[in-house]
């Protein structure tokens, strides 16, 4: 009994520590905060079922993550969906702390949502390239092509909003 308790306190402590932070990546990475809540209580709960697991690996957070967008992949999958389009769903909140949050939130929004789960995969949720291509289901050399592209997309956006803040 005492073992059960001391492990769901365990896991209590880091659902609290990182429930936010895979929320925010989550929204980011599917554009949509509903669909991101539904996945990320999804995967905490994954990782419930497999806490001693997941308690072991370097980053638990990161594994919630990863296994959420595969999660989510299966589903626009079976309702047979592609990923391309961006939501229409304004996600103000998704990222506050990073270069002025709302500007981020909206640049990532502007990409197509590969180019977008690519730069929230290696950047957000600090995944290897690797890493990334085995969640995408991709190459690495597409991975980084990807990440590439969206980049220059964001460096272009980010070009016109200091012309147009200048003027």
């Amino acid at each position: 009994m005492k073992q059960t308790e001391a492990r769901v306190r365990d896991f209590e402590g880091f659902f609290q520590a990182e429930y936010d932070g895979v929320l925010r990546a989550l929204t980011l990475a599917l554009h949509d905060r509903e669909r991101a809540e539904e996945a990320a209580q999804d995967a905490f709960a994954t990782a419930y079922r497999r806490w001693r697991t997941v308690a072991r690996t370097d980053r638990p957070g990161t594994w919630v993550y990863v296994v959420a967008l595969r999660a989510e992949r299966r589903r626009l999958a079976r309702e047979g969906r592609h990923t391309g389009g961006a939501s229409e769903v304004d996600v103000t909140d998704a990222a506050p702390a990073v270069l002025d949050g709302l500007w981020l939130t909206d640049a990532l929004g502007q990409l197509p949502e590969r180019q977008r789960l690519a730069i929230v995969l290696r950047f957000y949720a600090d995944l290897s390239v690797e890493d990334t291509a085995r969640v995408m289901g991709c190459a690495e050399g597409t991975v980084k092509a990807t990440v590439h592209t969206a980049l220059q997309r964001l460096r272009i956006q980010l070009v016109e909003e200091e012309v147009r803040g200048a003027h």
